[in-house]
Formats: C-alpha cells, structure tokens, sequence
C-alpha cells in the first residue's frame, strides 16, 4: 500500500547537522516506543503511577528522537541519494515519505496517553494502546527499511561513497580528455586548411611559373628563328656576287633539206 504524499515544512536550524548521525539516532527512536509498548503491558498488571510517568517521560523523549532521527536522515539522505541506482534511489524516497509520517505519529501518540492518563476508562486506554501498537509496528518497518537501504544498496555506506567519489573524477577526467580531443581535432582541420592552402598556392605558383617558362620558351624561338633567317639573308648576299655570270648565245635553227626527186 502507497502513502500518500506528505511533506513536513522546512526546518531551519541555527546550526548544521553533520552527517552520518542519523543510525545512531533512529536507535534511540526505535528502541524507546519498543520499551514503552513492554512498561505498558507491565503497567496493565502492576497499575502504578509512576510507571505511568515513565512511561509518558519516555514517549516524549521518543518524539524528540523521532524528529532527530528525521532531520538526521534528510541529510544522509541528501548525501546518499546521487550515489544510489534507481531503485535505492525509489527505496529512500518511501522511506522518507514514511519517516515523515512516523514523526506525526510520535506526537499523537503522546496525545493519546495524556488522554488515557485523563479519561480512566478501560476504552481509551486500549485504544492507547492499539495506537501505541501501531506506531511500534510502523517503527520496525522503517528499521527494516533503512537496513536494507544500507546493506542492499550501500546507501552511506564509506566504500560506496569513495566508489561515486572516484567516478566522479573519471567523469571529470573525461570531459577534460574530451575537451583535449575536440581542441585536437579543431587543430587538426586547422592545420589541414593551412596544408591545404599552401598547396594550392604552390599549384598556382608552378602553373605561373610554367606559363612564364613557356612564354620565355616561346619568344626564345620566334628570337632564334630571327636571327636564323637573318643569318640565312646574309649568307645570300653573301654569296650572290661571287655567281658566275652566263652569257647566252642563241643557236642558229638549222632547218631540215627536203629531197626533191
């Protein structure tokens, strides 16, 4: 069966409470209602007074250690929850949730034997007492419940809480090497542009260079070819004085005799 949601108002102390002390504590808040439910079934025998008084001193010296054992616990709590798996995490909430209730209970419970101590009837102390017997009932369970959120899930717990210690610096060391290789990368993609841009300012340079080189190879040979047939027109003029001159002297046509018979 699911409690319904309840939540006390805020607290504020003049001081901190330390953590860890709530075990301790819930002890005291477990064992004293434990000792007040055995006095009561005492005093149904002996009826004395004075037990009576005990027996009221000590329920209210339980509230006090049921409220101790609450605050104590929201902070363990605190401290313990980011550390425990879904499930311990869902367990601690019910037992909050039911610590919560059990701090109220403390106090009606007091109401109910100043009532029984009030009313001397046989009905009012009996229901005193099923009350009383319902608050213990309640106690135990939320003993049982705290033992198994140290055992099971090591809430607060030194081991466990060295083990989140150190994973909480592998999770920081993480993120700084993730930090390392994204500023790597940008480097990298960095250098890779720079690489990148050198080289097409080298292709460049070679294709101007190769232009060039091809212009200058160009007008080396239109140059060349100058000076050849320069050379070539002097090595005619040159040579043109020096030719025999041939003089031509028509040949007579000798015209063939035709025999006449």
């Amino acid at each position: 069966m699911e409690l319904p949601a309840l939540k006390l108002p805020q607290i504020e102390l003049p001081f901190d409470v330390p953590t860890l002390l709530h075990p301790p504590i819930d002890h005291f808040a477990i064992a004293i209602p434990v000792l007040v439910l055995l006095i009561e079934i005492i005093n149904l025998i002996a009826k004395k007074r004075a037990i009576g008084v005990v027996s009221f001193t000590l329920l209210l010296i339980g509230m006090v250690a049921a409220v101790a054992a609450y605050l104590t616990g929201t902070v363990d709590g605190k401290e313990a929850f980011d550390a425990l798996t879904q499930a311990g995490q869902d367990e601690l909430k019910e037992h909050k949730l039911l610590g919560t209730y059990l701090v109220l209970a403390s106090g009606v419970v007091v109401i109910f034997k100043l009532l029984s101590a009030m009313i001397q009837r046989g009905l009012m102390k009996a229901t005193y007492l099923l009350v009383l017997i319902v608050f213990v009932a309640g106690i135990l369970k939320q003993g049982k419940d705290g033992g198994e959120l140290v055992y099971e899930y090591g809430a607060n717990v030194e081991r466990v809480q060295e083990l989140d210690s150190e994973l909480f610096d592998a999770q920081e060391e993480l993120d700084e090497l993730k930090e390392e290789m994204k500023s790597t990368s940008e480097k990298a993609v960095e250098k890779a542009a720079e690489v990148k841009e050198a080289l097409t300012d080298a292709v460049e340079n070679a294709k101007e260079s190769a232009t060039e080189a091809v212009k200058a190879a160009e007008e080396k040979s239109a140059e060349v070819i100058e000076a050849v047939k320069e050379k070539a027109d002097k090595v005619k003029e040159s040579v043109a004085p020096s030719a025999p001159e041939v003089e031509v002297v028509p040949q007579k046509r000798e015209e063939p005799e035709v025999a006449t018979h």
